[in-house]
């Protein structure tokens, strides 16, 4: 299916400024969303016989989010590096068992669309929210942080907000009123400075702030909202699992069972489940803050979603162009 997108390609938000951003040097070409695998021959598309199983569609993804209407899980594919092939990143639709469901449902082409290196995400209000950065396309070359929205019906993009004092954010979470929370890991570099180590705070207008900075973060990674509206962040350079108000105070400090922790999904009963980047492993904390190692081994294993369909948690890899599921069973 195709939608139309207007020359002036929806709300560019940049700090408490509305602007409107240019479609992507594509003119009135229009967004295509994917179709889930099949063929198109002389214009008549067939879908994919249910017999047939097909697993790939994973190019260096490094985090996902559950589709509860489609009931599918989203792969969030950075690509190739911007110094490799800038604007490379694209979106995968996943069944429950890790086949493709569509294998670039966006970025079958580019008409309209910037997405060049995407991190973290999240669905909130029937959009996807992404990480993306601008810039990096060669060492003289910056990268900016931009939040790339889109359209959970049709695909299309649908605006994007740029905080040009980070230079990237990390992983992702969204409030239900549209309130962004982001993780800045640092500002790069071999020694990474401490007071580069921030949580930032977007509202829907755009306006972006620092809420929380240096210690306790150590190199922050993934965040999440608990069930009484806390944040809750975890750190590579360490264990700690940190509960933050919303406000920025520090409220409970935990420990997963390792370190190097890059993605954290809260249940409805508190349980936290933390995954480990730098050591493989899938922690289990109880709400009463005790933890284990419920998988082991995982390499890479980066900002993980929990598959409400399958009771399952759905771990990028990486480099490694693959997702690993952990059953969390009854």
């Amino acid at each position: 299916m195709k939608y139309l997108v207007p020359t002036m390609l929806g709300l560019l938000l940049t700090g408490s400024t509305l602007v409107h951003a240019q479609d992507a040097n594509q003119g009135d070409k229009p967004f295509e969303a994917g179709q889930p695998l099949g063929v198109t021959v002389n214009g008549n598309y067939t879908a994919m016989s249910d017999n047939v199983k097909v697993y790939g569609a994973i190019v260096n993804a490094e985090s996902c989010s559950y589709d509860e209407s489609r009931d599918l899980i989203v792969a969030v594919n950075r690509g190739a590096n911007q110094d490799e092939a800038p604007n490379d990143g694209f979106i995968s639709l996943i069944n429950h068992d890790g086949s493709v469901h569509t294998a670039r449902w966006i970025g079958v082409n580019r008409n309209g669309l910037v997405l060049n290196q995407p991190f973290g995400s999240d669905i909130e209000g029937g959009k996807l929210y992404v990480a993306d950065r601008d810039g990096g396309t060669d060492e003289n070359t910056p990268t900016v942080s931009v939040i790339r929205m889109f359209d959970m019906e049709t695909g299309a993009p649908a605006g994007e907000i740029k905080t040009e004092e980070s230079p990237g954010f990390n992983d992702i979470e969204v409030a239900s009123d549209g309130t962004i929370y982001a993780t800045q890991t640092s500002a790069g570099g071999q020694n990474p400075d401490p007071s580069t180590f921030r949580v930032f705070k977007i509202t829907p207008d755009g306006t972006s702030t620092v809420l929380i900075e240096g210690d306790p973060l150590n190199l922050p990674n993934g965040i999440a909202i608990d069930n009484d509206g806390n944040l809750v962040v975890v750190n590579i350079g360490d264990k700690a699992v940190l509960t933050f108000s919303p406000e920025g105070e520090l409220i409970k400090t935990e420990e997963a069972a390792q370190g190097g922790s890059d993605g954290i999904v809260i249940m409805e009963d508190g349980t936290k489940y933390v995954s480990s980047v730098r050591e493989g492993g899938i922690s289990r904390i109880s709400p009463d803050g005790k933890a284990e190692l419920i998988a082991t081994g995982i390499p890479s294993a980066a900002s993980m979603c929990y598959d409400a369909g399958a009771n399952q948690l759905v771990i990028p890899m990486n480099p490694n162009n693959a997702l690993a599921f952990v059953p969390l069973g009854d």
